[in-house]
């Protein structure tokens, strides 16, 4: 969750997969089977070496599954980073954790699209998500971060979220209630926006900040109900 350096843990690694030439692949079957089903309409086999439809389609589909695994996104930590950038489809959506989030952003006054849009960023929703440096939960607390916060089990869905909504809106107080210094002083350490006065220069955090501000956007716009009263969407700043 907390960064002290430019590189940080925030982004996600698809386990090595050697991905190259696999959608290539998977495009040029998909392009067979709508050759395929084409014939079928109007009888044809000419360009398939005499084989039935059926037999053809048979051979085919397997490569077609292979391309919808493919465009599964990876889980576990800030699985969202993965599945592409400017992608906030995923964030729109409701989730097991949403009463949750909504009670503990009317709890401490935080806005409860940016505090979904935390734990999008963060975790993707996996409350098993654990990083290399330790974070882990929901909201991605930082051991230290977390007994500070009195959680016990950061993998327990509600205290993660209750804490990660504390320690959001401790930020949010320290930095005159600006969501970009706060996302950024969750992600790289308060220290770090005050030396810089503002989104420190890492790639990674203003990466995260622009992220998180997007799916809260997506989210307070599929649920404007659960946004603070009035509040309009939060722009998101052109970071440098």
């Amino acid at each position: 969750m907390t960064v002290t350096s430019p590189v940080g843990d925030s982004l996600a690694v698809a386990g090595g997969r050697n991905t190259v030439s696999a959608p290539q692949a998977a495009v040029a079957r998909i392009a067979e089977l709508q050759q395929l089903i084409a014939q079928a309409g109007c009888g044809g086999t000419s360009s398939n070496g005499g084989a039935s439809f059926a037999d053809a389609l048979s051979a085919a589909q397997p490569a077609a599954s292979a391309a919808s695994a493919y465009a599964t996104p990876v889980a576990g930590s800030n699985a969202s980073a993965i599945a592409g950038a400017g992608d906030t489809s995923g964030a729109a959506g409701s989730t097991p954790y949403d009463g949750l989030v909504t009670a503990a952003a009317q709890r401490y006054g935080v806005d409860p699209a940016l505090l979904h849009g935390l734990i999008q960023q963060e975790s993707g929703f996996d409350p098993s998500s654990t990083s290399g440096t330790g974070a882990a939960g929901l909201c991605q607390l930082m051991p230290s971060t977390a007994a500070s916060l009195g959680v016990t089990n950061p993998l327990d869905p509600a205290q993660s979220i209750d804490a990660g909504a504390r320690y959001l809106k401790s930020q949010l107080d320290a930095f005159g209630g600006n969501p970009s210094l706060a996302l950024a002083a969750y992600n790289a350490g308060p220290g770090a926006v005050q030396r810089y006065g503002g989104v420190p220069p890492y790639a990674e955090t203003q990466d995260y900040v622009q992220k998180v501000l997007g799916y809260a956007n997506a989210y307070r716009a599929a649920h404007p109900v659960t946004g603070a009263p009035g509040a309009a969407p939060t722009p998101t700043p052109a970071l440098t």
